[in-house]
């Protein structure tokens, strides 16, 4: 359908609630559409549900009914999180009906140029970043998206003098089909969400819709140093803006000297960005950026670039980078106790994920992970696991797998927790023996590796449950 001009007096279709969905919703109803919202939980565990029924919304809960969709359907946007598997989103594929995401009716309602950052990860860190490089630059900056805000609330508060920088998922990603970012970035790509997506070609391929629709007159920041990143260049139309931790650019934004790859040095790098006549503009020293590891170097090096793209000038940047402590539940310090650190890095869902968090410390780590089963063996952690821990505490439906990669590297002490009635007891036992485990000097972590829906409602939920039974050793 054509967008926005359609929405009035078409009927759509609202998959699942939440706060998208809620959002989406009243948009799309004040455009003059009549919306339908459909979630399968029962109407007890909708309380939104109410406040859409007073706007003159139709809200249908408890399952999916079978003549949802129809013919008269023009539209049906879907949660991100619900598979295309489900009825009603396979019957409107069936009928030719569109099925979209927030961020498509979103786009097309917004007024301001969107930044779209997507990434396996560091998203968030990179997002809230910019947008605080930005604000520094004196721009009009609203941060957005998978970040917070839905992006439908806040894309039709925008104006022309404001720059949107928004979160963006594969899941939400996947569901676009005009969406154009005037700047895109992607930041990396590893094996996750293969449960939703069948495979990496999917993944890969939702992750690139953000190029998609980008012409000349569009900027692309790509990690020059990801190899899928790299393989996706002979697609892209926009201009590219590379940012690397290992090559020495001709444009871009690097590190100098480049880091080597799997080496540990003491030398202070230095962010820098390479303009187009070849003048290099120093940024910040690594040392100088106030939260660690390598991988948040990435999320710096990224965040200049996309910072710099959209009119920042690089004498802006050193404030931000070495201003923000870190987001929560992203490698976030709770707390010194017995000369032990504790950091909740609750967010680290994948391997790769947890695998940076682990190389950002040189002290001895009591890791705990484990949680939802998505299939992987988890081998890409041995050597980390050889290397940089101690002990592991494991639990989650993954708790054996994890355990047989800490028996191959090497691991003398491997405590497996099972579960308690409430799940939450189970996390705080397993924070209990880590504390058991760890001596004067070394850090425990919580980094997961997995989702966390096995036994908690999401990763924050997984995080302050850990922080709180850190407080109460």
């Amino acid at each position: 359908m054509n967008h926005p001009e359609n929405y009035k007096g078409k009927n759509v279709v609202v998959l699942g609630l939440a706060k998208s969905g809620v959002q989406v919703a009243k948009v799309l109803h004040q455009a003059g559409a009549h919306v339908t919202v459909n979630d399968q939980k029962e109407r007890e565990q909708c309380p939104e549900a109410s406040e859409l029924e007073a706007l003159g919304i139709s809200v249908l809960c408890g399952g999916h009914p079978d003549d949802l969709i129809n013919e008269e359907v023009a539209l049906l946007v879907k949660n991100p999180g619900i598979p295309y598997k489900v009825a009603p989103i396979q019957k409107a594929l069936e009928l030719g009906i569109e099925v979209v995401t927030e961020v498509e009716v979103a786009y097309h309602l917004c007024k301001a140029p969107i930044i779209g950052i997507t990434g396996s990860n560091g998203k968030t860190t990179t997002t809230t970043w910019v947008g605080m490089m930005l604000d520094a630059a004196g721009l009009s900056p609203i941060v957005a998206g998978n970040i917070g805000t839905p992006l439908s609330e806040a894309a039709t508060a925008a104006t022309e003098k404001d720059i949107m920088v928004v979160e963006l998922s594969s899941f939400q990603l996947k569901g676009t089909t005009d969406f154009k970012p005037a700047i895109s970035c992607l930041l990396n790509v590893s094996e996750t969400h293969l449960d939703y997506h069948g495979g990496m070609e999917d993944y890969v391929a939702s992750k690139a819709k953000l190029f998609r629709n980008q012409t000349e007159k569009d900027k692309a920041v790509l990690n020059w140093d990801d190899p899928v990143c790299r393989q996706l260049i002979p697609y892209i139309k926009a201009e590219l803006i590379p940012f690397s931790m290992t090559e020495t650019l001709q444009t871009g934004v690097y590190a100098d000297p480049p880091y080597v790859a799997n080496v540990e040095d003491e030398i202070n790098r230095t962010v820098v960005y390479r303009d187009k006549e070849g003048k290099v503009h120093p940024i910040i020293t690594v040392d100088q950026i106030a939260i660690p590891g390598r991988f948040n170097v990435d999320n710096a090096l990224a965040s200049c670039a996309i910072a710099i793209a959209a009119g920042a000038s690089p004498d802006v940047l050193h404030g931000p980078l070495s201003a923000f402590r870190g987001v929560e539940h992203r490698l976030e310090y709770v707390l010194t106790r017995n000369e032990t650190a504790y950091y909740n890095n609750s967010k680290a869902t994948n391997a790769k994920a947890t695998t940076m968090a682990l190389t950002s410390f040189k002290k001895p780590i009591v890791l705990i992970a484990g949680g939802l089963d998505r299939g992987s063996d988890y081998m890409d952690l041995l050597p980390v696991f050889s290397e940089r821990v101690k002990a592991v505490v494991l639990l989650g439906q993954t708790k054996d797998k994890l355990a047989e990669v800490a028996k191959l590297a090497g691991l003398k002490e491997i405590e497996v927790v099972d579960n308690e009635v409430d799940a939450a007891d189970t996390l705080r036992k397993a924070v209990s023996i880590a504390a058991s485990l760890a001596v004067p000097g070394d850090v425990v972590l919580l980094s997961p590796a997995c989702a966390s829906w096995d036994m908690y409602s999401s990763f924050e939920e997984r995080g302050r449950i850990f922080k709180e039974a850190v407080h109460n050793l």
